[in-house]
């Protein structure tokens, strides 16, 4: 029986596996610095002159009329979150279908699946059981 493990041993194995999350640690703080010298640079540079008019409410070009409190309904809420739920699914259809195509993991994820589209199945039958679907 033979070990396999790095010539160098497995100190080396480490250091390269933190090596490469320093990487994307150092990516993401010098994104982060960017963004700030960016924000901090505008702050710097842009022309401050606050006016009456400046500081009113805008709104595509028509002065505001009333309260700045508008009434939406929930219905819309509940159609974008509906659509959350399936474009997750979707997400989740395509790696399940490469690893189905593998050899030995056939029944247990589908099995799997089924679970899954079982719970969304459920989620939406509890929405249309509730009327949510229905468009008045």
């Amino acid at each position: 029986m033979s070990d396999v493990t790095h010539p160098s041993g497995p100190a080396v194995l480490a250091s390269d596996y933190f090596h490469s999350y320093s990487v994307v640690g150092l990516l993401a703080v010098v994104g982060v610095l960017f963004v700030a010298v960016a924000f901090g640079a505008g702050r710097l540079l842009r022309p401050v002159v606050p006016t009456p008019e400046k500081l009113l409410t805008y709104e595509c070009g028509v002065d505001p009329v009333g309260e700045g409190w508008a009434h939406t309904q929930v219905r819309y809420y509940v159609y974008a979150f509906l659509y959350v739920i399936f474009a997750v699914d979707s997400i989740f259809l395509f790696p399940w279908a490469t690893v189905f195509a593998a050899p030995g993991y056939g029944a247990t994820t589908l099995v799997e699946m089924f679970i899954f589209l079982g719970f969304l199945a459920v989620g939406l039958l509890y929405a249309w059981k509730k009327g949510v679907l229905e468009w008045t």
